[in-house]
């Protein structure tokens, strides 16, 4: 083991590997001047580098040091007075909220928007290490209860504040001063404030549209200080990936876009279809000349739209100067596919140096979201000129609790950010999402694009509430032209019957649909009848061409199948699939026929995406059916969307004249948000139950006026809290839930690869080894619903890759080579089936 290196009189860190050092000094003003360019992006470099030099002044005291010290042994418990036991004082030495006072203390006495400014530094230096704290306490232990007013005043013997003053840097402290005496961030804070109070003229001016965006702005400042903090420790313990990490200088915009036109240049239209891309693409390119907002792409379904938006979100960037291009993808099998197509396009193979360089996938949470520190080393921050991510990431980084996504919602800011099938956007996200997207926009420089063929709408939501403020009332669609020729594509026939279709019919027209048109895809709601209506097509069948895909398959294992069933239909064989909805949306295939499960109109509408997708055929058949047997308790937003569809369904059955005789066009689909999506308004706002609040709430509530919480603070206390930013920041962080329900990931043994992968992170103990594992392991992982984690763990089917790290490997009983994750050992009859699959 290397020598220690002398502990320095205050160190910030030490480095296990060989026992350096760092320097308390060197520690803020490496994360200074990190957060100063983070926050530059908004002209806050000044606040930037204040909060990187005040946040960890706290370790300036003696308790932090002995503790520190203690901790890796630089201090003997037999031999040195100042030892104590680390082990019982972990988490209880208080080194945040020195700084946060040094800077409250400083500000709190000067003007209203001084005060401002000094609550916003305070805030984010005291949060620094747990997540945005509440201002007004809104949870059931704290409610109504100043809470930041409460930490300011917290005892200088607990945080040490007078000893920081008197044994730091006076260099230091005097930098400090001067940075808070200056003004000058307190003037762009002021700039920033007017800016969203006018860009919210109207209904929304004194609602909670100005106030969330006012709590968006204080996380984006959080953003950078945690970036900033998480690097420079990252860098100090691990040099080798400090010297390579990118730190936002990429390959030039022109040497991306000469490769895409190139590759755009090789496609040679081979039918009518193919010429109608290459339009929608030739208007996507003129559009990027556009001025910088929100814009729509409403193209059907297989009109080219990921070569399309990247087109003009490429050549947007270089025009307007732009930093990076964010994909934000509703599932992960998307991802999979388009993020294929695009580091084929940007990382060509005669490119060998910038594989893996340009085009970053962030999408799996294999760390659980109360990390230790090991684990937050491990984390991404999205420093890529392209980014792959799913919606669920992109509102962890806007609305989650912890420090790990909260730290990349400042490379949001000067992007192109392109949300893919947004119509999946969970409803009771609308307006927290609505306002983050106007904030993006018209704070921090970004552009947006909402690509769907099926567009709900969302700039006709509530307004005092939220909502999308497009481009212009007439020149937001990228996309001007004719699209009868997608629509021409398919027919589609409402088959549902009174009592349902049971399994069995639901096979038999599969099957049926194979001999008639050579392919087929079933597209069910549950997993369950997925997996039923998959084994008695395969029991009726001796083709070998009959493929299942669920989520409960790990990414390798539906890639594996999406590619064998892929070839199958390019070369005309036949092939039947039965998926859950994950393949509806931004998946490439294309069948001679589809059978849906009735959902939500435009789940109906991307299935038919996948019938005759390139015009081959004269028409494809789209078939509606409803079973006798499912259950949608636990898909509250699939049962929903199915009774409105009903709706339509019926509607259209009395008068297709109504609906201009297309049951998927504009007005079937307008109809079918305003029975879905406006009716209920209640819920998006993002309704919290009172088990998580201390009340029945709502997330745009706790993070604009947090108005119940106020309310008891002054039937308490007589008046209002003093102090201006009163958001409950961690009650609705925790709250928070992209998804209904948490899932944890589990890395899963499937083939050779998955099981090398298992073993190696069993085995590995270099922390940058276990930063490339675990990017492998995304492509090896199925998120679990508690419930069925929960009989995993009953089973003895998890075990732990390390103490230290909580993530969970699944023992390969218990995944099936058929349908994935398992909960209960694989059959033999299974292993068997695809063995003699695969010597066929």
């Amino acid at each position: 083991m290397p020598a220690e290196d002398a502990a320095p009189p205050f160190a910030a860190h030490h480095r296990l590997s060989d026992g350096a050092w760092q320097p308390l000094e060197d520690h803020l003003e490496g994360v200074a001047a990190l957060a100063a360019r983070f926050a530059g992006k908004l002209g806050l470099q000044d606040l930037g580098e204040v909060l990187g030099l005040l946040h960890d002044l706290g370790k300036f005291s003696p308790a932090f040091q002995a503790y520190l010290k203690s901790a890796i042994g630089a201090l003997n418990q037999d031999e040195d007075e100042d030892w104590v036991d680390a082990k019982s004082l972990k988490g209880k030495i208080d080194h945040s909220t020195a700084g946060a006072q040094f800077a409250w203390r400083f500000m709190s006495r000067g003007s209203l928007m001084e005060q401002f400014a000094g609550q916003v530094l305070a805030l984010c230096i005291a949060s620094h290490h747990s997540g945005l704290i509440d201002c007004v306490g809104a949870a059931p232990a704290s409610f109504g209860e100043d809470l930041f007013t409460r930490r300011m005043h917290k005892a200088t013997q607990q945080t040490h504040l007078d000893e920081v003053q008197r044994l730091a840097s006076p260099k230091l402290l005097q930098r400090c001063t001067d940075l808070l005496g200056g003004g000058g961030f307190v003037r762009r804070l002021e700039e920033q404030l007017r800016g969203i109070e006018q860009l919210n003229q109207g209904d929304a001016q004194h609602g909670p549209v100005s106030a969330q965006q006012l709590g968006l702005l204080v996380r984006f400042i959080f953003s950078c200080l945690i970036d900033a903090d998480r690097i420079d420790t990252a860098d100090f313990e691990r040099q080798r990936q400090g010297r390579t990490r990118p730190k936002g200088s990429y390959a030039d915009w022109p040497f991306l876009i000469e490769r895409l036109e190139l590759h755009l240049s090789r496609l040679a239209p081979t039918r009518p279809v193919d010429r109608q891309r290459q339009e929608i693409s030739r208007q996507c390119r003129q559009a990027a000349a556009r001025p910088g907002g929100i814009y729509t792409l409403s193209v059907p379904t297989g009109g080219g739209k990921t070569l399309a938006s990247l087109r003009f979100a490429l050549h947007h960037a270089q025009q307007h100067g732009l930093d990076r291009v964010v994909y934000v993808i509703p599932f992960t099998s998307i991802i999979d596919q388009n993020a294929k197509v695009v580091r084929g396009v940007l990382e060509p193979a005669d490119a060998a140096p910038d594989a893996g360089r340009i085009v970053l996938e962030h999408h799996g949470s294999l760390t659980p979201e109360q990390q230790t520190w090991r684990e937050k080393m491990l984390c991404e921050n999205w420093d890529a000129p392209v980014i792959y991510t799913t919606m669920v990431q992109f509102l962890e980084a806007l609305f989650g609790s912890g420090t790990r996504g909260a730290r990349r919602m400042h490379q949001l800011a000067r992007s192109v950010l392109i949300f893919d099938e947004v119509q999946t956007l969970p409803l009771k996200c609308a307006h927290l999402f609505n306002n983050a997207v106007n904030f993006l926009v018209g704070h921090c420089g970004a552009t947006v694009v909402l690509c769907t063929a099926t567009q709900p709408l969302l700039h006709e939501v509530d307004a005092r509430k939220g909502a999308i403020r497009l481009a212009c009332a007439h020149d937001h669609e990228l996309f001007r032209g004719d699209t009868t020729l997608f629509q021409q594509r398919v027919s589609v026939r409402d088959q549902r019957k009174a009592g349902g279709w049971s399994d069995q019919e639901v096979a038999d027209l599969a099957l049926d649909e194979v001999q008639r048109s050579a392919s087929c895809l079933v597209i069910v709601n549950t997993k369950a009848s997925a997996r039923r209506i998959f084994e008695i097509c395969a029991v009726n069948s001796a083709e070998q061409g009959i493929f299942h895909l669920s989520t409960d398959m790990c990414p390798a294992h539906r890639k594996m199948q999406l590619q064998a069933m892929i070839e199958r239909l390019g070369s005309g064989l036949p092939t039947l699939c039965v998926s859950t909805q994950l393949i509806e949306a931004g998946v490439d295939v294309d069948f001679g026929a589809v059978i849906r499960f009735v959902a939500g109109l435009d789940s109906i509408a991307q299935a038919a995406g996948r019938c005759n997708r390139n015009g081959a055929r004269a028409s494809g058949t789209v078939h509606v059916v409803n079973p006798q047997k499912e259950n949608l308790e636990r898909l509250p937003n699939i049962l929903l969307g199915r009774n409105a569809a009903l709706r339509v369904l019926d509607e259209f059955k009395q008068n297709p004249a109504r609906f201009q005789d297309d049951l998927l066009g504009v007005q079937a689909l307008r109809a079918y948000y305003r029975y879905y999506f406006f009716d209920r308004a209640a819920d998006m706002g993002y309704p919290v139950a009172p088990d998580e609040t201390a009340q029945a709430d709502s997330l745009l509530n706790l993070l604009s006026f947090n108005q119940g919480a106020v309310d008891e603070h002054g039937r308490r206390h007589g008046a209002k809290p003093p102090i201006l930013l009163r958001q409950a920041f961690m009650t609705a962080a925790k709250a928070f839930r992209a998804i209904d329900s948490a899932t944890q990931a589990v890395i899963v043994p499937f083939g050779p690869a998955g099981k090398k992968l298992v073993a190696d992170l069993y085995a590995a103990y270099d922390v940058q080894r276990e930063i490339d594992l675990l990017r492998q392991a995304q492509q090896y992982s199925v998120n679990v619903f508690p419930h069925v984690l929960k009989k995993l763990h009953a089973a003895g089917a998890l075990h732990e890759v390390k103490p230290d790290t909580r993530i969970l490997c699944l023992n390969e009983c218990y995944y099936s080579p058929l349908f994935g994750l398992a909960t209960e050992p694989v059959s033999p009859q299974e292993i068997l089936y695809v063995g003699s699959e695969t010597q066929h």
